[in-house]
């Protein structure tokens, strides 16, 4: 039995942070990093703390209270925050949605989601995409994510749920393609 909810302590924190060291791409051989996924950034904790103090991320705990998934809520303020996520703001502030300027709708990033290996295959993560609807879609109309080319599991899981990729761009650094996601809540 698993339940969704939101980061309610330290703890919570401490142990996204777990997870998310167990499930960052440099971490996970690459036979996993095909077929279960990976993650790209690395959250400090302060920032994560300030990011749930405005806005409380969602997570998901067995029986047992154990952290085994989380997908994290991120507003525009923290733009500056995370490096590996310049790029994704640079490219809102570009591009067009439905003939208007993307930043201009009410949207949020889900800074970043994960579940904990054996969970997977459960519809955990879209149990939790779920509640941020549920919780967040009476003040954004969009949810925004990044998601790379390289993460196939994590492409089809966001497809699944209901987002569409609305631009690619390639980061020649690491020569690879990235797809900006969005979750329109009015669809």
């Amino acid at each position: 039995m698993v339940s969704i909810t939101t980061i309610q302590s330290e703890a919570d924190i401490v142990a996204i942070l777990v997870l998310q060291q167990e499930n960052l791409r440099r971490n996970v051989p690459i036979d996993e990093q095909i077929s279960d996924g990976f993650v790209t950034v690395e959250h400090r904790p302060d920032v994560l703390r300030k990011m749930n103090n405005i806005a409380r991320s969602i997570i998901a705990k067995n029986s047992a209270s154990e952290l085994v998934g989380y997908a994290l809520t991120m507003l525009p303020e923290f733009a500056l925050e995370i490096p590996e996520l310049h790029t994704l703001f640079f490219w809102i502030k570009k591009l067009e949605y439905n003939g208007k300027p993307l930043q201009d709708y009410p949207y949020y990033i889900m800074g970043q989601a994960c579940v904990k290996k054996r969970y997977q295959g459960q519809k955990i993560f879209q149990q939790m995409l779920h509640m941020h609807r549920e919780l967040y879609s009476h003040r954004y109309q969009l949810l925004i994510t990044c998601v790379s080319s390289e993460n196939n599991r994590s492409l089809r899981a966001h497809a699944g749920v209901g987002f569409e990729t609305i631009y690619t761009y390639s980061d020649p650094i690491i020569n690879e393609t990235w797809h900006i996601l969005l979750w329109d809540w009015q669809k």
